[in-house]
């Protein structure tokens, strides 16, 4: 496959914060303004809102017609998304990739998201898996140095980046509508170390992958690569949501992608630290401890059974969980198996 590389946006420049699955901004107001706020802060770009960004309910076409007026609009340099959703699967069809490819800019967003990365991807636009104004800009006391680092390099410089460890994460903060969300992080916990597995050598590629219960949809879809071979040597994207699934089941999926031949295609594979909690369910420390340490097991053993060669490291914070990590998708990360070091190209 080909891939374009769009330019990197400059102060002043727009950049389109669009709800493509929820709404989020219609029910939280307070703390989008606040995202917006710290985006125009952050990265000196003006955010540019759409007609659906704070509109429930919005048909699959309302909400495509917007992603397709942010590409085809030449003053905006990016797309960021307010959340991810679960509907998002129906307005892909409606995209325009004729004016994504007339004047490709990146995309960035997670969980439901990965359904409109997967379809850029698929057309030679890479993006950017993370980004949330809801969820990583707006609510707390401030921006998470690692994410802020990790926004500008996607949006703005363009480096290459070490992805380390912040020491803390947490499942779920305050409800949006509780005041403390706009001032407070959520309950946070010291981070275990990343486990790594596999032959002790480098792995450089393309990243593809995502949310796998997204994933899931998008093999029965019939949306994911048809040839598994335009992944060969690439590194693999992995993560769980805030639905909370069983370790079983995440790895019932890791060995659809098996079958399909994603597996084995790959040269590295890249499991995020899953979430164990959200605004219902909080098990106990020990509890959410044995949760992650079931996935990381089962991701390690699926994976090598399909590839005993690829490098796996189970645990770095990217996906549904904060402190985040942008990185690339469908641009390079190297996973360094020797010394146990992850890098991301934001160029």
């Amino acid at each position: 496959m080909e891939f374009v590389q769009p330019r990197k946006a400059r102060p002043g420049d727009g950049i389109a914060v669009l709800s493509p699955s929820f709404a989020a901004p219609a029910v939280a107001p307070a703390v989008h303004q606040q995202a917006l706020r710290r985006l125009g802060d952050v990265t000196g770009l003006v955010p540019v809102e759409f007609p659906t960004t704070r509109k429930l309910d919005a048909t699959a076409r309302e909400r495509a017609a917007d992603l397709n007026a942010a590409f085809a609009d030449p003053g905006i340099r990016a797309v960021l998304t307010t959340i991810g959703g679960e509907d998002q699967i129906t307005v892909v069809p409606y995209l325009d990739t004729e004016a994504v490819a007339e004047d490709p800019k990146p995309f960035l967003g997670y969980s439901d998201n990965t359904n409109l990365l997967n379809r850029l991807w698929a057309v030679g636009v890479p993006g950017y898996y993370g980004g949330s104004t809801q969820v990583q800009l707006g609510p707390g006391p401030r921006v998470d140095p690692v994410h802020e680092r990790s926004l500008r390099a996607a949006l703005l410089t363009g480096e290459r980046v070490e992805l380390t460890e912040p020491g803390e994460s947490e499942d779920i903060g305050h409800d949006w509508n509780d005041p403390r969300a706009l001032v407070e992080f959520g309950e946070r916990e010291p981070t275990e170390p990343w486990t790594w597995a596999g032959p002790a050598e480098t792995r450089t590629g393309r990243t593809w992958g995502g949310c796998v219960e997204v994933l899931r949809w998008l093999l029965t879809a019939g949306r994911l690569p048809v040839d598994p071979a335009v992944l060969d040597g690439g590194v693999l994207l992995l993560e769980s949501s805030e639905e909370l699934i069983p370790a079983r089941e995440f790895g019932r999926i890791l060995r659809s992608l098996g079958e399909r031949g994603i597996l084995g295609a790959v040269g590295a594979v890249v499991v995020a630290r899953p979430p164990t909690s959200n605004l219902t369910v909080r098990p106990t420390a020990e509890q959410r401890r044995a949760k992650r340490e079931e996935q990381r097991d089962t991701a390690v053993s699926v994976v090598h059974a399909y590839n005993p060669d690829a490098v796996v490291v189970v645990g770095p914070p990217f996906g549904h969980t904060r402190p985040q990590w942008i990185v690339p998708y469908g641009g390079f990360m190297t996973v360094d198996g020797a010394n146990g070091r992850l890098f991301a190209d934001y160029g």
